[in-house]
């Protein structure tokens, strides 16, 4: 059978440690996460056909990345199908960035040209789904692997193609979680079985997200003063206004009494007033938030998904409030999580 698309991307569930390898059967590979769009690249049967570039949930995209597919026609053999992460370079500020990334893929395809001109996009492969127009699905991610790497090196591929790290070895796994999260658009890891198959849409590997604890402000919440839902977080920027940079995931009802009790309801001009506040990261749906006084420091637990101004685009989660700490000692705005206060 020949790929066409959609397909359905395999996909990972999220997980708080590092599986040892007894977790799979057949051993355990694990895989740099990189912080990027999940994307499948189709090269054609054969001369004339067209390139395809396809999003996780089975939209065509080529369009919109015209240096990809240009380097696929130039470098790629046909009959190929890849899994990866699209990831774009910002030239001026020599880095990987996410907020590019979203610009590109949102372009219509008349800016995209100028739009690859200052943003170039990088595709880092981890698997191949079909070589030579043969379909791989079935086959163990051990010589999917092998098929992979060869490919990379019988074709001697370059930028804008990268091969994802990959170890078997634990320890070098857990360097990486701790070590290469430090390291722009690398957010965490990723845990494969040895002997697994790829199987569409289903959830079989583990992703593991670096979590560091750092500080914020309690800026609004929402729910009740008593029994607050979630809170929205703030640190102030250089010129000491407070900026939301985030919110938490739903509290416990125990914790959100113990919230509840040091809440106080906002005074006139709160820095936030007027401020509509995205239920998630990218969505158009909005919280139904109350204000509330922003002199309470909350401790939280992120992962290295963060904006370059600073906001966390996966939900945050409460450990603890700080009550031993002033709104002056959190971090400025802009300050990654890694740079907890205190």
């Amino acid at each position: 059978m020949v790929l066409r698309p959609p397909v359905e991307p395999m996909l990972a569930q999220a997980a708080e440690a590092v599986p040892g390898p007894a977790v799979l059967r057949g051993g355990v590979a694990f895989e740099q996460k990189l912080d990027g769009h999940r994307a499948l690249v189709f090269t054609p049967a054969g001369p004339g056909g067209r390139v395809l570039v396809q999003t996780r949930r089975g939209a065509l995209v080529q369009d919109r990345w015209p240096d990809l597919v240009a380097a696929a026609e130039k470098q790629l053999p046909h009959g190929l199908v890849l899994d990866g992460e699209l990831l774009v370079w910002d030239i001026e500020a020599g880095r990987l960035s996410f907020e590019a990334l979203q610009r590109r893929a949102a372009a219509r395809a008349r800016g995209a040209p100028a739009q690859a001109a200052r943003w170039p996009a990088y595709f880092a492969a981890f698997d191949v789904l079909q070589q030579d127009g043969v379909e791989l699905l079935q086959r163990p991610y051990t010589e999917r692997r092998a098929l992979l790497e060869n490919l990379f090196t019988d074709h001697a591929l370059t930028a804008p193609w990268a091969l994802v790290p990959m170890t078997t070895d634990l320890a070098t796994a857990r360097e990486w979680l701790e070590s290469w999260t430090e390291v722009s658009g690398v957010e965490g890891i990723v845990a494969k079985g040895l002997a697994s198959r790829y199987l569409p849409g289903y959830r079989g590997w583990t992703k593991i997200r670096r979590r560091d604890t750092t500080e914020a402000i309690i800026g609004a919440i929402t729910g009740t003063l008593t029994r607050p839902h979630l809170l929205v977080l703030g640190r102030h920027d250089q010129a000491g206004r407070l900026r939301a940079v985030g919110r938490t995931v739903p509290l416990r009802s125990e914790v959100a009494r113990q919230v509840g009790e040091h809440l106080a309801a906002a005074g006139p001009g709160h820095p936030f007033e007027g401020v509509r506040f995205a239920a998630s990261w990218g969505s158009r749906d909005v919280l139904d938030v109350v204000l509330v006084c922003p002199n309470l420091v909350a401790e939280v637990s992120a992962d290295r998904a963060v904006d370059h101004g600073g906001v966390f685009r996966h939900p945050l989660r409460f450990r603890r409030l700080r009550l031993d700490m002033g709104v002056e000692d959190v971090p400025r705005s802009g300050v990654g999580p890694g740079a907890a206060a205190g």
